[in-house]
């Protein structure tokens, strides 16, 4: 029965578009939506979510650096986050004896005694250390990094070189050669790729050569090192002023260096350097909120715009970490 009443309205329907010709099949068209090509509902479908992307602008954009070299590497994100001719070879200045604070203390315990000869008060210079005085190498070597001391890195290399290598000896001037062999050993065997010792704390030589040469890349790659194995040499350089005694019982008042060193929170080490050739330089290692230890190197600034290039890097380093 079903099967009659379906082959009838089939054959009324065929009648009645004879009958009315095109005009149903008009009707019926205006009663379907007209259909939409695939790519077309894609892209409303695309148009209708989106939302418009928000520009994030490089907080390390349109600096105004005196610098010739500067370098931020965040330590925790193993990342670069800034470089100005980070790999250039420059003059690194008193940024050595941050090397030969290292060499020392990897070499001999921090209770080895130390005495100022009259060949380390020859050395440019004057930090109030006197001919006969004895020190702790790990009191001298706070000394001569707050202070920046040429005669107190000098006493370092010429007492320790004489015991690098054997025969001992009481040569001040192989010595000290012997303990700058060491200084470009340990930057070779921590891959300071860019850099070169030619004495134990930076100073100008003669015929326009410095005593050390470095990229601002290795200096950060250097205060990394540091930090990671004996963070106790970067101890004393946060503080502005220290008192130390020596083993003669004479009192030392030490102003640090780095002049900006109370201006900046959470500052873990610095070192400083000037000379003739290098320009202003200034190494810090700040903490950038809570355990996020960042290195800032700045290389061939000025005597006072090492501190302004500093402090800008700072701001830039905090706007790129914390997204603000």
């Amino acid at each position: 029965m079903k099967k009659t009443l379906h082959v009838q309205l089939f054959l009324a329907v065929l009648i009645l578009g004879f009958l009315t010709g095109p005009h149903i099949i008009k009707a019926l068209e205006r009663l379907s939506p007209p259909s939409v090509p695939v790519e077309t509902q894609t892209a409303a479908v695309v148009s209708a979510t989106s939302t418009p992307q928000m520009v994030v602008k490089n907080p390390f954009e349109n600096l105004e650096l005196y610098a010739k070299s500067a370098y931020v590497w965040d330590i925790n994100a193993r990342q670069k986050l800034y470089s100005l001719s980070g790999d250039a070879s420059l003059p690194l200045a008193s940024v050595t004896k941050i090397m030969t604070a290292l060499v020392a203390t990897e070499s001999f315990p921090s209770q080895t005694k130390i005495t100022i000869t009259p060949f380390d008060m020859l050395v440019e210079g004057d930090t109030g250390l006197s001919v006969g005085e004895t020190w702790t190498l790990d009191k001298l070597i706070q000394f001569s990094l707050v202070a920046s001391s040429n005669d107190g890195a000098s006493a370092i290399a010429a007492t320790l070189g004489g015991f690098m290598n054997a025969p001992t000896s009481t040569d001040w001037v192989l010595n000290k050669t012997r303990f700058v062999e060491k200084m470009n050993e340990k930057a070779r065997a921590i891959r300071l790729t860019q850099t070169t010792f030619q004495n134990e704390s930076g100073l100008d030589g003669e015929g326009g050569v410095s005593g050390a040469y470095g990229s601002a890349r290795d200096m950060a790659m250097l205060f990394e090192y540091v930090f990671r194995k004996h963070p106790e040499i970067f101890s004393a350089t946060a503080y502005p002023e220290l008192e130390l005694r020596s083993e003669d019982n004479i009192m030392h008042r030490v102003a640090n260096t780095n002049q900006d060193v109370t201006h900046i929170p959470g500052i873990i080490g610095s070192k400083t350097g000037y000379t003739d050739l290098a320009g202003g330089n200034l190494v810090i290692i700040v903490d950038i909120g809570i355990d996020h230890p960042v290195v800032i190197a700045v290389l061939g600034s000025t005597r006072d715009g090492r501190f302004s290039d500093i402090l800008q890097l700072i701001a830039a380093t905090i706007k790129a970490i914390t997204k603000n």
